[in-house]
């Protein structure tokens, strides 16, 4: 896993919900922004994925942005996002092994025809034969 933290910026606010009287005061909640495009730490195949896999998350200027209000404190709020950033960008990357198609042995494709034949041979007796 690429660590690419030192290229996240980071913009706090004001955060909604649990914290009393601070939540008015103190800017808990977290942003952070990445550049994909100018990204060094990727090739730019790499970029292109990221980009592609993560179109919903990124903006109009090519920013992939994520927020955290769930704690209390800056800093943790800080580290979910980092780590959760981390980890989308590198499932984004995930290449999944292509499917070799496989043909059924002429066993198996023996047997499928014996069982067919079988059942219909069932049916066919249950006729009514005059």
């Amino acid at each position: 896993m690429k660590d690419f933290s030192p290229e996240i910026l980071y913009k706090t606010s004001r955060s909604s919900g649990a914290g009393g009287q601070n939540v008015n005061k103190v800017e808990t909640a977290v942003t952070a922004l990445w550049n994909v495009a100018q990204s060094s730490f990727f090739s730019e195949d790499q970029k292109r994925r990221i980009a592609e896999k993560l179109k919903n998350r990124i903006n109009a200027e090519g920013v992939l942005l994520i927020t955290s209000s769930e704690s209390r404190t800056q800093v943790q709020n800080k580290k979910i996002v980092t780590e959760r950033m981390l980890e989308m960008v590198e499932k984004s990357l995930f290449v999944p092994k292509k499917r070799i198609k496989t043909k059924p042995s002429k066993r198996q494709v023996q047997k499928r025809i014996d069982t067919k034949k079988k059942l219909s041979e069932k049916k066919e007796n249950r006729k009514f034969k005059l």
